[in-house]
């Protein structure tokens, strides 16, 4: 049971060694993909799950998947400091390169570089191998059209090299109203063009919201597969597979109090598992080893994963969070956690409206609220009592 030796691997976004009960959403992925590279239409899919579930996991393994299918990706984070325009140039102009070292430059990617270096220079972005100013003429200034305009000759330039295009963006919901609805437009006019680009992103569960307020046909234009919890069945596989590929086994109590603990929830299983591992002097892992792990297990969240959401909230937004943990049915409705901090709901709007925006909440439905983190009530009401 060397530390060494553990095999469990907690980290933001770090792939599991064992990616349990995701078949079904990467064949989706690996099927769209595949039926655009063939010229067919297909939406693109926008995954959306609290935090902890496997999201940005999940976009890696899809942004593996398109490469071994001779796609070229463009994949990065998405944050609420950086604009649209400011995030893609860099991410496009080294797919642009990538592609540009297969063969001859092509009229269809010299197009796309100039029209790169027009949309960097109509939108202030500073990057230092992009020559600013070239091709200004060429753009507008309104970015729903210079982004068409942009996102096209990127697909047409993937044509040309005979390979396809996928873009994915993590934490989707940080792009701003304004980006976001310009994207979808591009996004559509791509796909009534059938052009070989794909959107492939994720994003806490409003985001299907937000999609849909910035295009009304956003709908047809993406799929939106949910990421919850593993069954039982998966959520064990999770646990005790990359254990036993080192010899290590769990005694069956020990098994059903992770479970307990970690609800099913990707994150927390190999937090766990890491922890019981470490804990453990020997095969099986007991019981007794897995309580002591769980000590642990909470402590290094309270520490980090937790604590990190806290810390970025004033006074008043942490208030909102303690009275919306305090409230005995999550999620709540705005009314009782107005009420829990004795004000009206007109008053506390605002604090609600900036806590979603912070990415500590979610709206599920209209006038409700719940937190996008797993056990987060638990944290603040052992931390902030």
């Amino acid at each position: 049971m060397r530390p060494t030796d553990n095999p469990y691997s907690p980290g933001a976004g770090s792939p599991p060694p064992e990616l349990a009960g995701r078949d079904e959403l990467l064949n989706q992925a690996s099927v769209a993909i595949q039926r655009i590279m063939k010229g067919r239409t297909a939406r693109s899919l926008l995954m959306l799950g609290l935090r902890g579930v496997g999201k940005t996991v999940l976009l890696n393994r899809i942004s593996q998947i398109a490469e071994d299918l001779d796609c070229h990706t463009v994949i990065f984070e998405a944050d609420s400091r950086s604009t649209l325009p400011e995030l893609l140039t860099e991410q496009l102009h080294r797919f642009l390169l990538k592609i540009d070292r297969r063969r001859r430059v092509s009229q269809e990617v010299r197009n796309a570089f100039s029209l790169l270096r027009g949309f960097a220079g109509a939108f202030s972005v500073r990057y230092s191998d992009i020559e600013i100013g070239l091709t200004e003429s060429q753009t507008t200034g309104d970015l729903a059209l210079d982004l068409t305009d942009l996102l096209t000759a990127i697909a047409e330039a993937a044509d040309s090299r005979d390979t396809t295009a996928v873009i994915l963006i993590d934490e989707v919901q940080f792009i701003s109203q304004h980006d976001l609805s310009a994207l979808v437009m591009a996004l559509h006019r791509i796909s009534q063009r059938q052009l070989p680009l794909l959107l492939m992103g994720a994003g806490l569960p409003q985001l299907a919201g937000l999609v849909g307020e910035a295009k009304s046909y956003a709908e047809r234009l993406f799929e939106y597969p949910l990421i919850g919890r593993l069954s039982r069945g998966n959520a064990t596989r999770a646990l005790v597979l990359p254990a036993k590929e080192e010899g290590v086994t769990f005694e069956e109590d020990g098994i059903e109090l992770i479970l307990q603990e970690t609800d099913g929830y990707p994150f927390f299983i190999q937090v766990w598992g890491f922890h019981a591992w470490d804990v453990a002097s020997d095969s099986p892992i007991t019981v007794a080893d897995v309580k002591q792990a769980s000590k642990n297990a909470i402590a290094a969240l309270d520490a980090g994963f937790f604590r990190v959401r806290t810390d970025r909230l004033t006074k008043r937004q942490l208030d909102y969070v303690i009275a919306l943990a305090s409230l005995e049915s999550i999620p709540a409705t705005s009314t009782d956690v107005a009420k829990k901090m004795e004000e009206t709901v007109t008053s506390v709007a605002p604090i609600r409206d900036t806590v979603i925006r912070k990415g500590v909440a979610f709206s599920p439905s209209r006038g409700m609220i719940e937190f996008t983190v797993p056990k987060f009530d638990e944290f603040v009401r052992r931390t902030f009592k």
